[in-house]
């Protein structure tokens, strides 16, 4: 089988998709089925940006299927501080490693890497461009909640104009019949051009561009809130008035359907508000979990592992 990556979520199919979450979703279930499967194997992460849930998530996947993990967790302490290339960093590490996932602030940075890489790349987030495995963990918490991945009234909050996150989904979830969407935002953090004229209008998807929260959450089946990100600004000024835009708290959810899950990819800041915690409708620790789920269930797939509950692999 030839070589496969993940860069963009779109490198799988809606078949494949489907695979990927049914095996997560087993392997929640039957974690002591998955336990050993991946002994003698190694997983590099390249972080050259910071990360919390993203890279423990993908380390603690590897270890709990008895794999090992090896990698840096900052650009500062990588080669790179010495002129190296993403291309030659990751020439070498496919002589250690059988899988790198990647973080780079630079968009395309992972795409480049799986060009020269020898093993497996999975991009781990790429600027303000695309987190596929982020994607992947958002389908499988809508799924759990929902039931479903089609007809539904999606609403997006917050910055939706370097939300990685954001745009990674909507390119998923355009795939599906019957999806609308709602991209709730100030002016300057409004979608970007290019996704509604590159994703949006080819899909023929029902979408609208709105400035309200309070109004649009009675319309919505699934609310995805984002943080305004300051690393993604050029001016701290800018910043400062636009991060404190929407804040969901306990009395605005009241406005939403009993069962409309609140996602958010984390880490949040004050847009969602505490006492939102403890209301059933909060996804986004159910998110945090699904997540290492999802990358074990990944780097099953990429590395071609029979899956011994079906005795099939899965890609």
């Amino acid at each position: 089988m030839a070589l496969r990556h993940l860069i963009s979520p779109l490198d799988l199919t809606e078949e494949e998709t489907t695979r990927i979450l049914d095996l997560a979703d087993r392997i929640g279930t039957h974690k002591e089925a998955y336990a050993h499967l991946a002994e003698g194997k190694q997983l590099a992460t390249l972080f050259y940006e910071p990360s919390t849930r993203t890279r423990l998530s993908f380390e603690s996947a590897m270890l709990s299927l008895g794999g090992q993990t090896l990698g840096f967790a900052g650009a500062e302490q990588s080669s790179a501080t010495k002129g190296e290339t993403v291309a030659d960093t990751v020439r070498v590490v496919s002589c250690y490693a059988d899988i790198i996932a990647m973080r780079h602030p630079k968009e395309g940075a992972p795409l480049c890497a799986s060009m020269y890489a020898t093993i497996p790349v999975i991009n781990a987030g790429d600027g303000g461009h695309y987190h596929p495995t982020q994607t992947l963990i958002d389908l499988l918490t809508i799924r759990q909640r929902k039931g479903r991945l089609d007809h539904l009234t999606v609403g997006f909050c917050g910055d939706l104009k370097f939300g990685r996150t954001v745009h990674s989904l909507v390119n998923s979830l355009v795939r599906y019949p019957g999806n609308e969407f709602y991209f709730i935002s100030p002016e300057e953090l409004r979608i970007p051009d290019y996704m509604i004229e590159r994703t949006l209008k080819p899909s023929h998807s029902t979408y609208r561009e709105v400035s309200d929260l309070e109004e649009t959450l009675p319309k919505l089946d699934v609310l995805y809130m984002t943080r305004v990100q300051k690393e993604r600004f050029f001016n701290e000024e800018d910043y400062i008035r636009l991060k404190d835009t929407y804040i969901l708290n306990k009395e605005k959810l009241e406005l939403a359907p009993s069962d409309m899950p609140v996602l958010h990819p984390l880490p949040r800041v004050d847009e969602i508000s505490v006492d939102v915690d403890s209301d059933p409708r909060a996804a986004y620790f159910q998110q945090v979990q699904n997540g290492k789920y999802v990358r074990m269930a990944l780097i099953l797939a990429l590395l071609e592992i029979t899956d011994p509950l079906t005795g099939e692999k899965v890609l």
